[in-house]
């Protein structure tokens, strides 16, 4: 449209229009707001990376609902219908040692060997069975703190636990052919100290849908 026509004021407000068009046609879109996240210092988000360790297999393979242990990433029932037995050791004429020894097998051995850890092979004993699977992140926080399930332990020994007890370390070399805890050990005692120092707060309930 050309405004040679027009008196000058109003030819005037035609071009202030025109360059009010232009610049609007050309404006970026504003950019979408970044979803919410929750502050690293928050102790429940901290509890969560505790909770895809503690619920990880190579962790529920040992806290497992009843008293047979599962095997694999699948957690499929341990075959030999091996059993926790009176102190988490196995049953009477098929203890745990019977096939897990004082170390991982040699990677030349392939892969369903037995494997092993400096200490002794065990589950939790049945006064006190730690069961991992299955439950909510609330229901483990509740659990894990409870002394009169966790074998009487602090905080300081349930620290102790998961940062220098052989057994919960052999998670993250569990031997060949076998997939090592997904969270990095470090990663693992650090959430753990944050979720302790704050108070170990559990996350809240949730409310079940109408």
């Amino acid at each position: 449209m050309t405004t040679g026509g027009l008196p000058g004021p109003a030819r005037g407000w035609w071009i202030l229009a025109a360059a009010c068009v232009s610049a609007c046609s050309h404006a970026q879109a504003p950019a979408a707001a970044a979803a919410p996240t929750a502050p690293a210092s928050d102790p429940v988000v901290a509890f969560e990376t505790v909770r895809a360790v503690l619920q990880s297999p190579r962790c529920v393979n040992c806290h497992p609902v009843g008293d047979q242990p599962t095997q694999g990433d699948d957690n499929h029932l341990h075959q030999q219908f091996v059993q926790r037995g009176p102190e988490g050791r196995g049953a009477a004429g098929l203890a745990c040692a019977t096939c897990h020894g004082k170390a991982n097998p040699p990677e030349s051995y392939g892969e369903h060997m037995p494997p092993g850890v400096s200490t002794d092979w065990r589950l939790p004993p049945p006064e006190h069975r730690m069961v991992f699977a299955g439950l909510s992140s609330r229901a483990l926080c509740l659990q894990i703190k409870d002394r009169k399930q966790n074998g009487g332990k602090d905080m300081a020994g349930l620290l102790h636990h998961i940062a220098d007890d052989p057994l919960t370390r052999w998670g993250w070399s569990p031997g060949y052919g076998r997939k090592p805890v997904p969270v990095p050990h470090d990663e693992f005692v650090r959430a753990f100290k944050q979720w302790e120092d704050a108070g170990a707060p559990c996350p809240p309930a949730r409310v079940a849908q109408q």
